[in-house]
């Protein structure tokens, strides 16, 4: 599947794909909202580490590549590869018609949005993160912060009530990953606290290292 490129199926297909992928999910777990604890600093924030494709929210985040159509090196542990694995082929193929309408690569700290398919998640945000060749300059800085204020804007346009992020840019594009938490929580918090009438009213920080569980659970006691 992660090999295969963006081009039309069947049916049957489909059908045995969606079968077999939502069987999986079952198999793994669903995760609800309701079974998170809310933070200690704020009750909008949640904290949970493990596979982000098991939780049941209105959207989940994904750290994409500039192409936007997923990982294709086959078993890659990168979450672009999971997300798009456990959607299905569908995800791929709709990324791919919004990026030909788009007809150029996808921009640092911008999001689009896509169905999540045979995800929990009604919804997938892509946005594309800094990536970090040498130095942290104030610009990728910046375009975090982007990222996450571009997805809320984003899940609050399509009614979304509860958001899932990721540790975006911290795998291979290299952001540190102690200055990347303080930037998603003092972002998000910024940023509910800027729309108070917006749907999105819940965010869980989705980790999956230990060392990122730590951080968050620090800066949100």
């Amino acid at each position: 599947m992660n090999v295969r490129p963006p081009m039309a199926a069947g049916d049957e297909f489909l059908s045995v794909q969606d079968a077999f992928l939502q069987d999986e999910t079952k198999k793994k777990g669903i995760i609800e909202l309701a079974d998170l604890k809310p933070a200690s600093k704020d009750s909008r924030l949640y904290l949970w580490q493990g596979d982000i494709t098991r939780l049941h929210v209105d959207a989940i985040t994904n750290a994409c590549n500039d192409q936007m159509l997923g990982c294709f090196m086959p078993n890659h542990g990168c979450i672009d590869n999971i997300e798009h694995t456990m959607a299905g082929i569908q995800m791929r193929l709709e990324c791919n018609r919004q990026m030909e309408l788009q007809g150029h690569a996808e921009e640092v700290g911008k999001c689009k949005i896509t169905p999540g398919y045979n995800l929990p998640a009604k919804y997938v945000l892509h946005t594309v993160g800094p990536n970090i060749r040498r130095m942290l300059s104030k610009e990728h800085i910046n375009a975090l912060e982007s990222c996450y204020r571009q997805c809320l804007k984003k899940a609050d346009e399509y009614g979304c009530e509860s958001v899932s992020f990721c540790c975006i840019s911290t795998g291979v594009f290299r952001f540190p990953q102690n200055t990347a938490a303080k930037i998603a929580v003092d972002t998000v918090t910024e940023w509910l606290n800027e729309h108070p009438s917006s749907t999105v009213q819940k965010v869980v920080f989705n980790v999956f290292k230990d060392y990122d569980r730590e951080l968050y659970a620090e800066l949100l006691k």
